[in-house]
């Protein structure tokens, strides 16, 4: 254990204690027990053993020494080394001689035994050609030999596979040929045959519930997936999913949350001017919905409602007017009044008024009534009346592609001016050319 001087306040004599714990090797705290009375005195632990200094502790001066030269410095013999053979000059090894590649020893292949064409190279056109008519052929011989218990065909019988010759013609007769690759059958031509099982629906499977919710006039399908995507339909008292099917012992049942929604969404009529299209945009001409700004909302609108820009989210027209067409056109957010005017089963009927040039007998009206064909299907009854001397009356409940000026062009009739006034029960009234409104609770179709 180390140890360290201690002056003790009495007597002034020094003793050696130990000092114990962190501070053993702490000089510092050794230094702190000296007493503070007497002076702090330097502990010379280190020197008081040393023996004195012959220049008297005096610093020393080395510039004294008396300095000794290089060539005092006793050389080194090499007396017991052997001298080189060249008396100790540098080697030069230009005046080595060099040794020239034919000085080098040939190999002797003298045990080597003789080449059989008496160490030429290999000519091989000289090696005679084989042709292959040569080649012997292989019999083919018709082998019948009966299958393993194990081989069956897909129907359940054993199968005997005939190996014929190469030469020989498939069977016209036959449905199909042996399993040539992995087992597979095939067809006369050499096709595969797959069996495919049908996909049948179970009887008792149902109809799924989003046509369920549309039969009903709830809300569309689209719709009724939203519905059901956010959790507001229960089937049996649980949470519904996409494509589920119901029967008709189950309860469903409809969140008021849903109901809410669908009251949210709006319906809008616009008076379309001829140069716009009714859905998006197309060849640089702008959508009828361009229209919807708070600038072109009708002053007589009485729905009530203000406008919202999140009545545009999600508007679609429901049934179509040519570009050259002017007059009533229906954008909505209800999924329910787009299956209502252009569903497969709709009914609604529309009216226009059309002016036409040339000249129309009783049979062309009757025609245009009830007999006129589009890409060779049959149209329904219309109501095709003169409104007067130029003008038309029609009315309808189909709605096909320029359906009105193709009817006309078939009797001999040119349209040159059409719009709708009335779909269903809505009439477009006043409502200025280029202004809209908002389809009123006590409205519909």
């Amino acid at each position: 254990m180390r140890k360290t001087l201690k002056i003790t306040p009495s007597t002034g004599q020094t003793t050696r204690q130990p000092l114990r714990g962190k501070n053993r090797n702490n000089q510092a705290a050794a230094n702190a027990r000296i007493s503070p009375t007497e002076p702090h005195k330097k502990s010379n632990r280190h020197t008081s053993n040393k023996p004195p200094r012959r220049d008297g502790d005096k610093p020393r001066n080395f510039s004294d020494r008396p300095r000794r030269s290089f060539d005092d410095k006793p050389k080194r013999d090499f007396g017991d080394k052997p001298p080189r053979r060249d008396g100790d000059k540098p080697r030069d090894f230009s005046e080595r001689p060099r040794r020239s590649f034919d000085d080098k020893p040939k190999r002797n292949f003298s045990d080597k035994p003789p080449r059989r064409d008496g160490g030429k190279p290999h000519d091989f056109s000289d090696r005679p050609r084989r042709s292959f008519d040569d080649k012997p052929k292989r019999d083919f011989g018709e082998k019948s030999q009966q299958s393993n218990a194990n081989d069956t065909t897909p129907w359940g019988t054993p199968l005997t596979r005939t190996t014929t010759s190469r030469s020989s013609t498939p069977n016209p007769s036959k449905s199909f040929q042996e399993p040539r690759r992995h087992g597979k059958m095939r067809d006369e031509q050499g096709r595969p045959i797959r069996k495919v099982a049908p996909r049948l629906a179970p009887a008792d499977a149902g109809i799924r519930l989003s046509k369920h919710l549309s039969d009903q006039g709830l809300c569309s399908r689209r719709e009724a997936d939203e519905f059901i995507e956010k959790g507001w339909v229960t089937v049996n008292g649980q949470r519904a999913t996409l494509g589920q099917r119901i029967t008709p012992t189950d309860k469903i049942q409809v969140a008021k949350q849903a109901q809410r929604a669908q009251e949210s969404r709006v319906t809008i009529l616009i008076n379309k001017p001829v140069g716009l299209v009714s859905g998006q945009a197309e060849d640089g001409y702008a959508p009828a919905a361009s229209l919807i700004t708070p600038e072109n909302h009708w002053a007589g609108d009485s729905s009530g409602l203000l406008f919202e820009p999140k009545h545009l989210r999600g508007l679609a027209p429901a049934g179509r007017l040519d570009i050259d067409s002017v007059g009533l056109l229906v954008l909505t957010q209800d999924g329910r009044v787009a299956k209502t005017l252009i569903g497969d089963k709709s009914d609604v009927d529309k009216e226009y008024l059309v002016r036409v040039e040339g000249s129309l007998s009783d049979e062309g009206l009757r025609l245009l009534n009830h007999g006129l064909l589009l890409d060779g299907v049959p149209l329904r009854p219309a109501k095709v009346s003169w409104q007067n001397e130029d003008q038309l009356r029609f009315v309808l409940t189909e709605g096909k592609k320029r359906q009105i000026r193709r009817m006309c062009e078939l009797v001999g009739l040119h349209v040159v001016g059409l719009k709708r006034i009335r779909i269903g029960q809505v009439l477009l009234g006043d409502l200025p050319t280029g202004q809209w409104r908002y389809l009123g609770d006590n409205e519909g179709f």
